[in-house]
């Protein structure tokens, strides 16, 4: 299976469970990977023939502005938007970063990554 892999997709989000963190916000790294057939597209040349990464892009953009406090859940709507959307994407790894997390001790970044498959 193919594989489309969305790296470094920077955003400004409100995601946490402090409510200082619904106010002031934090930077957000998402990264995206997704498995689908590609050999078709890689025949035709035709957008209409592949998963089109703008649309993936969109799904991340519009998911991350809804806030949680969680970032698993974040990560889990980013999912099931893509299957939703996307008929031909069979499995989606999603990888959620919050840089700077607002806790004790000197941390750089904190992730949550989820990895599914397309129920049948």
């Amino acid at each position: 299976m193919d594989k489309i892999h969305l790296e470094g997709v920077k955003l400004y989000a409100y995601h946490g469970c402090m409510d200082e963190e619904s106010r002031i916000g934090s930077d957000y790294e998402v990264e995206l990977k997704v498995w689908a057939d590609l050999q078709k597209s890689a025949g035709t040349d035709r957008l209409k023939d592949t998963v089109d990464y703008v649309l993936l892009n969109r799904i991340i953009t519009e998911e991350m502005a809804i806030r949680a406090k969680l970032l698993e859940v974040v990560a889990q709507r980013i999912i099931d938007r893509i299957f939703k959307d996307e008929a031909r994407v069979k499995k989606a790894e999603v990888k959620v970063t919050k840089m700077a997390p607002p806790i004790n001790g000197d941390v750089e970044r904190v992730s949550v990554i989820l990895k599914q498959k397309r129920k049948k």
